[in-house]
């Protein structure tokens, strides 16, 4: 392993390494170890601890910063730390081209296969924690997961007007109009108060910094109503 290779990767975390073997680690797969020999150490403890310290990371965050029941908070929780996620964490810091395989792993695209990208995020966790603590950790999780959330929101905010419209298009003498009703605070801090109408009955309201916002909120309290 390059020493410059490890450097670019230390410097991702934000974090400058006591024991840079906690991070040569983290990127070692257990097809590279099995190749060099038994005195090799290949990632997969690590993993096993930066699962349990991502989920507590993970579990902290949610319960502070919002007010879902218990249901919710387990299934965000669980969208957050899954695979998928995992994975797309490790690609935006290129992961990827940091680990070290074995050559069947290797030519077999390893290097951007789900589960080994997913397991070496994970390592990486660990490694942080490992050298640094608990406060370290969360300083190099919780950006990712904030930018996950936020993700989700503007995903959810996208889709709220399209599946009423969706539905209001199956029967075409529906008429599904989005009418501001008031408009409010300084000109930095503005609320819009949007309703959303059915046939001329207001049917959800919402309020938001934006009109786009609001009546995105407005059709998901009409989404609600309709009991979708």
């Amino acid at each position: 392993m390059a020493k410059s290779n490890v450097s670019g990767l230390e410097e991702k975390t934000g974090r400058k390494f006591e024991n840079i073997e906690y991070l040569r680690t983290a990127i070692t797969h257990s097809s590279y170890a099995n190749e060099k020999g038994r005195d090799t150490r290949h990632n997969e403890r690590q993993e096993f601890l930066g699962d349990s310290v991502l989920s507590i990371l993970v579990s902290d965050y949610l319960y502070r910063s919002t007010h879902l029941s218990e249901g919710d908070l387990t299934k965000l929780r669980a969208t957050l730390v899954c695979e998928k996620s995992l994975c797309g964490f490790a690609r935006s810091i290129s992961l990827g081209s940091y680990l070290m395989l074995g050559r069947g792993e290797e030519n077999t695209g390893g290097k951007d296969r789900p589960s080994i990208l997913a397991d070496a995020f994970e390592a990486v966790i660990a490694a942080v924690y490992l050298d640094g603590g608990i406060d370290a950790a969360r300083r190099f999780v919780i950006p990712f997961i904030e930018g996950a959330l936020e993700s989700e929101r503007k995903k959810s905010l996208d889709d709220y007007k399209t599946l009423l419209q969706e539905i209001v298009q199956k029967n075409p003498q529906e008429i599904l109009q989005y009418v501001l009703a008031c408009e409010s605070g300084p000109a930095h801090d503005r609320r819009f108060e949007v309703e959303v109408r059915l046939n001329s009955n207001v049917v959800g309201k919402g309020v938001g910094r934006s009109k786009k916002a609001a009546e995105q909120l407005a059709a998901k309290e009409a989404l609600e109503l309709m009991g979708q």
